[in-house]
């Protein structure tokens, strides 16, 4: 059981999913379905730099925090929460290998 920040509402969690698809989608949350750290995010090659940004930003997001520890995030399709300085540090990484202005984003 949790409880998110940003909701008096409690979840279950639903196999290794802290919360319904349907749950993150209204919150505005990406899933990040098959990746159980950020940096598993950077590492993933199929992803562009927008899409990477977006799971992260979504994984930041107060939608994500746990209200008990809210410097814990739990991104719908993650086994469980991850330190918000950990998902900060992965943005941090991503602004680094940030695509040239006039490069295509790929």
């Amino acid at each position: 059981m949790m409880r998110l920040a940003t909701s008096e509402q409690i979840f279950e969690p639903y196999g290794d999913m802290p919360y319904s698809l349907r749950t993150a989608l209204e919150r505005g949350v990406r899933p990040a379905v098959g990746f159980q750290h950020p940096t598993e995010v950077l590492k993933d090659r199929d992803l562009t730099y927008d899409e990477k940004r977006e799971i992260l930003s979504s994984w930041a997001s107060d939608a994500s925090a746990l209200r008990d520890d809210p410097r814990l995030r739990w991104l719908l399709g993650t086994a469980g929460p991850v330190p918000l300085d950990e998902v900060c540090a992965a943005l941090k990484r991503l602004d680094a290998m940030a695509p040239a202005k006039d490069a295509p984003t790929h």
